[in-house]
């Protein structure tokens, strides 16, 4: 029923580019694929790493197809309903995106069609569009910090980073390093130490986090991300890692500390800026997902704007 779109060339193995309306499971393989698809397209929202997409393919059952120039992504919703991600590609996606529209709703057997956490350039291209609605979602929205700030931590209103910092050094004595494989096993132990803290086994949002953690953490080397360590007394007590979202800014996809030591996170936020993206403007410390603890956390570095997301419907 739906047409397949213009034939889309890259160097890479054709054999295992799905073309629509054929989907496939995203696979470590597909890495060089969604490389070079965001290399050009210079994405701002967080999602929109191959990693991302990896580390949560399980939880949210992504797959991928071609149409055209452009990237499909579909997921799981939580009413079991098939849903998307904005298309990624040249403007104008308007097409794209409502073909996509379209075929979910038959997917769906009419009962709904919507694309979530897409960017403001798609919903103002959609927004004259009939039978659409494009509605700003605040939990979605990625934190956008300067980098310099995150480093230099100056002024008043950064005082209680400053204080919680000084406690560390005050009480314990700790190495920065970057984070190697060899770290990775001390990692997996300090997540699960946290996750034991923080009663993960009982919300599903935050057993999909500790999948997520673990697949970053064991495909750390293959998916070429960067992360560094803080050790106290020879063991790892705060990780995090993160990667290039475009030429300009930074994203950190995960950062963990034993609860039992105050002034960890603080520490390791400003230490990966300082020693790892010299070369960035920004860093995108992605979304709250509404979580109130999360917020507050999030709000008290002062981001720089907001990187807004919508939820894209057929009515």
């Amino acid at each position: 029923m739906f047409d397949k779109g213009p034939v889309f060339v890259f160097n890479y193995v054709m054999s295992i580019i799905p073309e629509f309306p054929d989907f496939k499971g995203i696979e470590l393989r597909d890495r060089e694929f969604f490389h070079d698809v965001f290399r050009r397209y210079k994405p701002q929202l967080s999602e929109y790493t191959f990693t991302n997409l990896f580390i949560w393919r399980s939880h949210y059952g992504f797959e991928w197809s071609v149409y055209g120039d452009w990237t499909l992504v579909s997921f799981r919703g939580k009413d079991g309903c098939v849903c998307g991600i904005a298309p990624i590609g040249p403007p104008s996606r308007k097409d794209a995106a409502l073909m996509f529209l379209d075929w979910m709703r038959e997917r769906n057997a009419q009962s709904g069609a919507r694309i979530d956490r897409a960017d403001a350039a798609l919903a103002a291209e959609l927004e004259s569009s009939g039978s659409i609605t494009c509605v700003p979602v605040r939990d979605h929205f990625d934190y956008v910090y300067l980098r310099e700030e995150l480093v230099r931590l100056a002024g008043s209103r950064y005082r209680s980073k400053r204080n919680h910092m000084n406690q560390l050094l005050r009480s314990y004595s700790f190495s920065y390093d970057h984070l190697q494989d060899k770290d990775i096993p001390e990692c997996l132990e300090l997540q699960n130490k946290w996750c034991m803290e923080k009663r993960c086994e009982e919300d599903m949002n935050l057993l999909g986090e500790w999948e997520a953690v673990k697949e970053i953490l064991v495909g750390f080397h293959d998916l070429k991300v960067h992360g560094g360590v803080i050790r106290i007394g020879g063991r790892v007590k705060a990780f995090t890692i993160g990667e290039l979202l475009n030429p300009e800014t930074a994203v950190v996809h995960i950062e963990k500390a034993d609860p039992e030591i105050p002034g960890l996170y603080p520490v390791i936020n400003q230490k990966f800026c300082e020693r790892s993206w010299q070369d960035v403007t920004y860093v995108n410390r992605e979304q709250d997902l509404g979580i109130t603890g999360l917020r507050k956390a999030k709000l008290s570095y002062y981001p720089h704007h907001f990187v807004e997301k919508y939820s894209i419907r057929l009515i």
